[in-house]
């Protein structure tokens, strides 16, 4: 039998240790007043009498210390929970111990050994010591009845729940799932040591975020809640690890594995859908979200792994890509790696690893919904930092590694992706493990359209090579602003050295010739009069400028589109013939009514308009201009009363105007905020009139100190999800005596 000290139990006499001293006493007394002892062996045989052999020890984790000193204390200060790499102390009492011979002995996973590195025995006697022992302990102090430790746990342990057992003479104790073993971006020996504070409070510490969505000339911004410091969260995330398909296969050697974060996030990115194992989410498409969630309307990671886990671990539905990034933002953050959220734009998704993404458009301008090959408005993944001892000797792949957990192709036979180093991106290695190929398509692939007829024969109508991946973006460090690192990715474009490096990632992975572009004869751009707003009619011109002097007949149409690519539904079309004058801008403009284009946005993300011109007398040339818009959505507003304090009664309030003319139906508002609401708060569903109000007023207590993040999201049937977020730095409460600090 053994026993763990809580927090509020240290630094206290218990009434076990009590008893000892008695005992202790008593000896002293009989050994003070017996002349006739006088070897040791004789006190010996004493101190057996007053102290039976087979006494168990107690073992002192030292939770609130050792936690503190390994920055898990925002998970809990009620069991173990450690970072590799770095000693932690614990405190051994009992009747019999030898503080020079205690031997300890820990195990993760099923089968334990040490071979598979997942058990390790080590003692505080050098002659017990091997010189292969990879954990250790010293004495750090002793007096009669305790020992304090020093024990550490190797740089490259296997992260997980292990077992500790302890024996000293005749003392033993074990305590069984005693300690929690994370990795350490604070140890240099960690793969995943990342050298810069600012960046370890942003990418481990910081349990808000911001994903950014929209189009490369619009980007929006939502704020997520990651709460990775949750204290259910981290059994979530093992969970999750002891679930997945390697594990289930073969266990010890999926626990031996642990210990490398190549390997941990490879596994996390199967994880995170659930399209070939019992993973979190179940990714949907296709706007048919009954029995599920719209993915537009999560905002907070723990939801979604707490309602995996209370549904005995069957996939939640339903997610989208930002939505399985900022997931698996939050378990890798949670088990100690580095990571953040990266949105790309005008991001590719080339099915057939030829770095070239095909467009099709029929000859009236539209686009047929059926195209392999694809270019999504935005596209979110996580970048997770480790080195990469697995590709080179030197430093050349370490760093960031771009990990998708969004289902799109497989790789090695699972749908995963990475980790693909982000420097062997940026140089078109694309011969580098994993999927570094896709990934370069989706930033730098070139792209070309093509013109359908009627007849189904197609004619190449527009090559580029400058569209694909634009303003990829995170959030930036210790602030709320968007930071932009396409650099980090690729070459200006249009550069000599960018064309080199596409050419040089094209060689290594296909036969194909790069592809040539010729400058076109007519410059066509379509472009907005104002932001757009949803709700009204969106008014836009198309300007063209010719070399030479042209008669066109321009089609022009706008389609509702979801933000892969993917066209949901015609909107507007519109046909015109027009005479342009050599060297001379020539303006039309047209509008895109909101009674055509409104009934069908419903979850998609904008609406492409297009204008495909072709010339009377040259029917050959045709030429192309798109546009992808996103109307503006209205305002949400969100405030708190009070002062922010810990367990002090506040009140949130968010609210709603409908700025239409119109009702609007099915309107409601949630509220989340990992460290300020124990659950999600809702409003009920109400129809709301032309200039009328929804409020949703929520009375909470923050339970966790610290910058703190509401997160709010408004929904209805013409206005999905909008969200709004309000930053609350929770302070402790006062003393009674208005400047002391009794928790010191």
């Amino acid at each position: 039998m053994s026993e763990n000290l809580s927090s509020r139990d240290q630094g206290r006499t218990t009434p076990d240790l009590q008893q000892v001293l008695m005992k202790y006493v008593i000896y002293l007394l009989v050994l003070r007043q017996r002349s006739d002892i006088n070897s040791p062996n004789e006190s010996s045989e004493l101190m057996n009498r007053v102290f039976p052999a087979g006494v168990m020890m107690k073992v002192d984790l030292q939770c609130v210390k050792n936690n503190t000193d390994h920055h898990t204390d925002e998970i809990t200060v009620e069991r173990l929970i450690i970072r590799r790499g770095k000693a932690f102390s614990l405190i051994l009492s009992g009747e019999r111990l030898n503080p020079d011979d205690v031997e300890m002995t820990v195990e993760t996973g099923p089968g334990a050994s040490e071979p598979k590195r997942t058990r390790a025995s080590f003692s505080t006697n050098p002659q017990r010591c091997s010189p292969g022992d990879r954990w250790s302990m010293k004495v750090l102090n002793r007096s009669v009845f305790s020992v304090t430790l020093s024990v550490t746990c190797p740089s490259d342990a296997c992260v997980g729940l292990y077992s500790l057992s302890v024996r000293s003479g005749s003392c033993s104790a074990r305590c069984e799932r005693a300690v929690t073993v994370l990795f350490n971006p604070w140890c240099e020996d960690d793969l995943v040591y990342l050298p810069n504070e600012a960046e370890r409070q942003e990418y481990v510490m910081n349990e808000q975020g911001i994903v950014y969505k929209g189009v490369d000339e619009y980007i929006t911004n939502m704020s997520w809640d990651f709460g990775q410091f949750e204290e259910d969260v981290v059994d979530i995330c093992l969970k999750m690890l002891d679930l997945n398909p390697k594990c289930l296969k073969d266990a010890q050697e999926d626990h031996s594995a642990r210990c490398n974060p190549i390997y941990i996030s490879r596994v996390v990115s199967a994880m995170i859908n659930s399209d070939d194992d019992n993973g979190v989410l179940m990714g949907r498409w296709d706007d048919q979200y009954s029995g599920g969630v719209v993915p537009s309307s999560w905002s907070s990671s723990v939801e979604i792994l707490r309602r995996w886990i209370k549904y005995d671990c069957h996939p939640v539905k339903y997610g989208q890509c930002w939505v399985f990034a900022a997931v698996m933002c939050t378990v890798l953050r949670c088990l100690g790696i580095p990571c953040r959220v990266v949105t790309n734009f005008e991001s590719a998704h080339d099915t057939d690893r030829n770095l070239i993404v095909d467009e099709f458009f029929s000859d009236y301008g539209v686009r047929p919904k059926q195209n392999l090959d694809s270019v999504w408005n935005f596209h979110v993944w996580v970048e997770g930092w480790m080195r990469r001892p697995d590709l080179s000797g030197d430093s050349l792949y370490d760093g960031w590694q771009v990990l998708d957990p969004t289902p799109q192709e497989k790789s090695s036979g699972t749908y995963c992706c990475g980790p693909a180093p982000v420097k062997a991106i940026l140089e078109g290695h694309t011969d580098v493990k994993y999927d570094v190929p896709f990934v370069y398509a989706e930033v730098n692939a070139d792209k070309i359209t093509w013109l359908v007829m009627a007849n189904g024969s197609k004619k190449k109508i527009h090559s580029d090579t400058r569209t694909v991946g634009q303003n990829i973006s995170t959030k930036a460090v210790g602030s709320n602003s968007r930071r932009d690192i396409t650099h980090q990715y690729k070459h200006p474009e249009g550069s000599v050295k960018e064309r080199a490096v596409y050419d040089e990632a094209v060689k290594r992975v296909t036969d194909l010739k790069p592809s040539e572009t010729s400058r076109p004869t007519l410059q066509m751009k379509i472009s907005l009069d104002e932001p757009p707003l949803n709700g009204t009619d969106i008014k836009l011109k198309l300007i063209l400028r010719s070399e030479n002097a042209q008669e066109l007949s321009l089609k022009m149409s706008a389609q509702v589109m979801r933000y892969t690519g993917i066209p949901a539904a015609g909107v507007w079309s519109d046909s015109t013939d027009i005479r342009l004058q050599p060297n001379t801008e020539q303006t039309l403009p047209f509008t895109v009514p909101f009674a055509a284009y409104g009934p069908k946005m419903l979850d998609n993300n904008c609406i492409k308009v297009s204008a495909i011109s072709t010339e009377k007398n040259e029917p050959k040339e045709t030429y192309l201009a798109e546009k992808d818009i996103v109307p503006h959505s209205p305002t949400l507003k969100i405030s708190v009363s009070r002062t922010p304090l810990w367990d002090a009664e506040m009140i949130a309030e968010v609210v709603f105007e409908n700025p239409l003319p119109t009702a609007l139906k099915n309107c409601s508002i949630t509220l989340t905020g990992s460290g300020l609401l124990k659950q999600t708060e809702k409003s009920n569903a109400i129809e709301l009139g032309p200039g009328q109000r929804i409020m949703l007023r929520v009375t909470f207590r923050p339970y966790r100190l610290g910058p703190r993040k509401l997160v709010a999201n408004f929904d209805s049937s013409t206005f999905r999800d909008i969200k709004a977020s309000l930053d609350i730095n929770v302070r402790p409460a006062s003393s009674p005596l208005g400047y002391l600090n009794f928790n010191k």
